[in-house]
């Protein structure tokens, strides 16, 4: 129905609404969410001010919700936010079989001692990136699949096919899981009577906790670049849940944060977002993920392809972008020049709040192809590079590492 409608940025769907929703949807309405969609769910985008309009005015520039993005950023970054993640996909894979299956599924190692999280990505033949999410070891046989909602059919078919002949059990366990992110999150369990013990801090660690009196598997992951916790709980037990860590986290600060200011979290660290940044027709070394591959392992799917790119060049390379212009947005397939000659495009952008600039990431390829140096640090510091934003040249600082430096434990 929208297909000759403008294509508004961060366009949203107004038929076949509230097919599936968190258990905490009233809380989250009552709070002021404006939801949008994803795979069906209705998730808070971002929340409304006080006397605000809870709908979008949608533009090609900065839209009416701007600023509470900044709010919601602001208060994830220096002191605590709160995310309804129970749209992320959960997956439970035990047998026998579970390690071995998804040791060839997975880039990385996922033998690892348990419990604990490992980031992977799936490949195919080729090395392109069929899935990114991470893989859980809770047992000798016995694993969780965390992926984007997305993402769900996709990856559980992948996970599925992988699994035929081999005794491995398969469940969708999809549940209530609340991101407790910021510097005072550690602060605000420890109110709860949960204080973190310093191995619970480690990152990927995987820690079951009683918060309120309530049964908590907490994971120490984050996808908006701080300190912070996964908080699997069950759907019976998530409101509950929800309450008291909104009541502890007041006199610190604490925001309900939404998807918007997620994403624009996650671009300024420079996490990849699957279906934009990587997808099937790119591979871990080019996107800038070697360092998940483990090549001590045994074999995997895309091994030969990847350890053909291992020493190469890096004639196709993801590279972070600053827009140095105050307002201007851009989000994605925006063309990407380098001393006026085109090299590539976008394929993400967001406000970045602490840079007060539009961020984006994009995939550079050398004029000289395959007989080139490949995109190395020196050829982006030689260079001069520009964004066409609807026909209007605009300066960038490209470089290859992200604009904001991820903080993985307490500082």
């Amino acid at each position: 129905g929208l297909l000759y409608a403008m294509h508004w940025p961060h366009r949203q769907y107004e038929s076949a609404r509230d097919q599936r929703k968190s258990p905490l949807h009233d809380r989250l309405d009552a709070a002021g969410a404006v939801f949008g969609e994803t795979a069906g769910w209705e998730r808070p985008n971002w929340y409304a001010f006080d006397g605000q309009p809870r709908q979008y005015e949608y533009s090609w520039g900065k839209q009416n919700w701007h600023n509470n993005t900044a709010a919601e950023c602001d208060a994830v970054r220096n002191r605590v936010g709160l995310f309804d993640q129970t749209s992320f996909a959960k997956f439970s894979v035990k047998g026998p079989d579970a390690l071995a299956v998804l040791n060839r599924l997975s880039v990385a190692q996922v033998d690892v001692e348990y419990p604990k999280a490992v980031y992977t990505q799936w490949c195919n033949d080729h090395g392109g990136i069929e899935a990114d999410l991470t893989v859980t070891r809770l047992g000798p046989d016995d694993f969780l699949v965390v992926t984007a909602a997305a993402a769900q059919t996709r990856d559980w078919t992948w996970l599925r096919r992988a699994c035929r002949g081999h005794d491995v059990e398969i469940k969708d366990i999809s549940q209530a899981m609340l991101g407790l992110m910021g510097p005072a999150s550690p602060q605000v369990l420890t109110d709860l009577g949960t204080p973190p013990s310093p191995e619970a801090c480690v990152f990927s660690s995987v820690t079951p906790m009683t918060i309120a009196g309530i049964d908590v598997m907490a994971l120490r992951m984050s996808y908006v670049g701080e300190m912070g916790w996964e908080l699997y709980v069950d759907n019976v037990d998530s409101v509950a849940l929800f309450d008291a860590l909104v009541e502890a986290g007041q006199p610190h600060g604490l925001a309900l944060a939404g998807y918007h200011a997620m994403n624009s979290l996650r671009l300024e660290a420079g996490y990849r977002h699957w279906g934009h940044d990587i997808t099937d027709e790119d591979t871990p070394i080019e996107a800038g993920l070697g360092f998940v591959i483990n090549w001590d392992k045994g074999d995997f799917n895309g091994r030969a392809a990847l350890e053909a790119q291992k020493d190469q060049p890096r004639h196709k390379r993801l590279i972070q972008f600053r827009v140095e212009h105050p307002e201007l947005l851009c989000y994605h397939d925006d063309p990407i020049l380098r001393d006026g000659q085109y090299v590539g495009r976008t394929t993400s952008g967001m406000w970045g709040y602490t840079q007060d600039r539009c961020l984006a990431m994009g995939y550079l390829n050398h004029p000289d192809g395959l007989d080139g140096p490949g995109v190395t640090a020196d050829w982006l510091n030689e260079g001069t590079f520009e964004m066409d934003i609807a026909g209007e040249m605009i300066p960038l600082t490209a470089q290859i590492r992200s604009f904001y430096k991820a903080r993985t434990s307490i500082e």
